[in-house]
């Protein structure tokens, strides 16, 4: 699932812009003449007169109990069309234009979107230039005419995405944008996609994605989804400091040759799992089960050293369609960055791991295939069937690591019963640590991803041994099956999966799910009255789910995010 389970979190959004400027408060294009300059001056008070009887702009959210501000309510985005240029270095802003289809699902007089860490040059709501405000994180636009519950609403922003880290990130890393050695790839979990562009960041809102991003060539881009085109274009760089005269304050911009790289999703996402990757990449393509295209990226140089490790998806693939169904989706592949992270993570169709993680000595194969197991897991679990709120990221982080770990059991002997027996010696220090796994305690102030501790991964997956201990194999893996199912291209939650495992099982579970998800102490194990948890164990777990502030994975520890 998310990322290390402790990364440093994003920090606060970048400056506000006042509509119709550009980078650095400069126009963002050029003077209009004096006509001009009426119309405009008539839009504006037109916007002002709007906005005359409304209470002052303010970030909104959809209630979230651990991201209070995050997502937006009344509209339902159905698509995103998001067009990105990419100047060639990673240093520098690119320029973007998303484009968003949605449904209002209420009467709106203001519209907010989440964003941040960009400037907005511009807003149209259904073809008409809307006035527009940042607050927080948000980007507050006011339509010339309110939008009526159940019509169509098309926003268009005009707007750079900046991949350079902001003044607040703890440690100055804040996600979003990734930088690598030569490019760029996204990490959004748990709310960083509104960095890079304006939406709505919830997971709860999921939609088709269409991107359009040019880079010089000789570069390469790859997105989530399906490839659907490709044209030459033509991009503006900026030279390295080195090339500039003395004293010249502005560098001149160049026009190079380039390519514009198209890919569409055929599955909704959500913000916090796409993805796009730029750099000088190679594509390794290979089929899958039932025909599915594999696609994997990887640093060119390194194409043939990480092919060993790229042949063991097909493999993984069969895997899981055994324990839990078809594979979801159009495709699938892994992108391997050169970046130090932290984590790994589940963007849909294309997971993003540490290149490092395969070139190294430093952990043993199985662990490295189980930790790929992981990832894809979440394919099913987390991005096919996604949580209705953060509070229900239980649901993804439990599968990912039982599978994970039934991965590791079934290929390389490593007893499962074992390292749950470890888990649970230590899992009333996790709860008390981290909250129980139904409740996650908030993130700290400045760490975002905070909720992301090891009571998420291995005090979760203990839920799971427990239910299938409680209600029986065959019947535990009915339930996994018909949860995937059932939920396919949607949202679920804790209550959900309550309901559909005392539907198949036969009996009433709230009150076994409400101990083991709720209570600060954890509940006996059914089947074995000898497992204690002792709080002060001398034999920490085998792994440690995700976590975050973690340099380094100790071997057998679940150093990635999920």
């Amino acid at each position: 699932m998310p990322l290390s389970s402790y990364r440093p979190a994003p920090g606060p959004g970048g400056p506000a812009s006042a509509p119709g400027r550009g980078p650095g408060g400069a126009p963002s294009r050029p003077r209009p003449g004096p006509a001009r300059r009426r119309a405009a001056l008539g839009l504006l008070a037109a916007a002002s007169l709007v906005a005359a009887g409304l209470p002052d702009a303010a970030p909104l959210g959809v209630g979230d109990r651990l991201y209070p501000h995050l997502g937006n309510p009344g509209y339902d985005v159905r698509a995103y069309d998001i067009a990105l240029t990419y100047p060639g270095r990673n240093d520098r802003p690119l320029d973007a234009v998303t484009k968003i289809t949605a449904r209002a699902t209420a009467h709106l007089e203001r519209v907010n979107l989440d964003f941040a860490h960009g400037t907005v040059r511009s807003v149209e709501v259904n073809g008409r230039r809307a006035a527009h405000v940042t607050r927080g994180e948000d980007l507050i636009i006011t339509p010339r005419q309110a939008v009526r519950r159940g019509t169509p609403l098309r926003i268009v922003v005009r707007h750079t995405s900046d991949p350079r880290p902001g003044k607040g990130g703890k440690g100055g890393r804040e996600d979003g944008w990734l930088r690598t050695k030569d490019g760029l790839v996204m990490a959004n979990q748990v709310d960083a996609a509104h960095r890079i562009f304006p939406g709505n960041d919830h997971p709860s809102d999921k939609a088709l994605y269409t991107f359009r991003v040019t880079a010089p060539k000789g570069l390469t881009v790859v997105a989530g989804g399906l490839p659907v085109g490709r044209y030459p274009a033509t991009v503006r760089t900026v030279p390295d400091a080195g090339g500039q005269r003395a004293g010249h304050a502005v560098r001149q911009t160049r026009a190079v040759p380039a390519t514009t790289w198209v890919y569409r999703s055929a599955h909704p996402v959500a913000t916090e799992v796409v993805q796009v990757s730029i750099g000088r990449s190679a594509v390794v393509r290979r089929t899958g089960p039932h025909g599915l295209p594999l696609r994997d990226v990887v640093p060119a140089a390194d194409r043939k050293r990480l092919e060993p490790w790229l042949a063991k998806t097909p493999g993984q693939l069969s895997w899981m369609e055994k324990k839990v169904g078809r594979y979801p989706f159009e495709a699938y592949g892994v992108l391997l960055a050169q970046a130090e992270t932290g984590f790994e993570l589940e963007t849909q169709t294309l997971s993003l791991f540490e290149e490092r993680l395969f070139t190294g000595s430093q952990y043993p194969r199985w662990y490295i295939e189980a930790i790929m197991v992981h990832e894809l897991a979440h394919q099913w679990f987390g991005d096919s069937v996604s949580p209705r709120t953060w509070s229900d990221a239980w649901l993804n982080e439990s599968h990912a690591t039982w599978y994970e770990e039934l991965y590791a059991h079934e290929h390389a002997k490593r007893s499962m019963d074992e390292r749950t027996r470890r888990a649970y010696s230590v899992s009333d220090r996790l709860r008390r640590e981290g909250g129980p796994p139904g409740a996650p305690k908030p993130p700290a102030p400045g760490n975002k991803t905070g909720i992301f501790r090891p009571v998420m991964y291995d005090g979760s997956a203990l839920v799971l041994y427990a239910l299938r201990a409680k209600i029986g194999h065959a019947a535990f893996d009915r339930l996994e099956r018909a949860w995937v199912t059932r939920h396919r291209d949607g949202v679920a939650g804790t209550a959900d999966f309550v309901a559909l495992a005392s539907r198949i099982s036969g009996q009433n579970l709230t009150g076994f799910f409400h101990s083991w998800l709720y209570d600060t102490k954890t509940p006996p194990m059914p089947g074995h009255p000898d497992w204690k948890s002792t709080y002060r164990t001398p034999h920490p777990p085998t792994r440690k789910p995700a976590a975050k502030p973690a340099k380094t994975r100790p071997a057998g520890a679940h150093g990635k995010p999920a």
